[in-house]
């Protein structure tokens, strides 16, 4: 499983390292990051979450 971030619609929010540390962290931009380009198995479900709740739908987790 892969995450990916398209970073050009990211707001910054902050909630994909929040449910998701493992995977996503905050650049110093203040744009969020992929840390983790190939999901951890004990992650997978924390990174779909993140999915499913970006408020801006730029998060792909697949």
């Amino acid at each position: 499983m892969k995450a990916v971030i398209d970073r050009s619609g990211c707001i910054g929010c902050g909630l994909c390292p929040t449910l998701c540390p493992e995977v996503f962290a905050m650049a110093e931009d203040g744009l969020a990051q992929v840390i983790a380009p190939e999901v951890p198995a004990e992650a997978e479900a924390a990174a779909q979450e993140a999915q499913h709740n970006c408020p801006v739908s730029v998060i792909t987790v697949e």
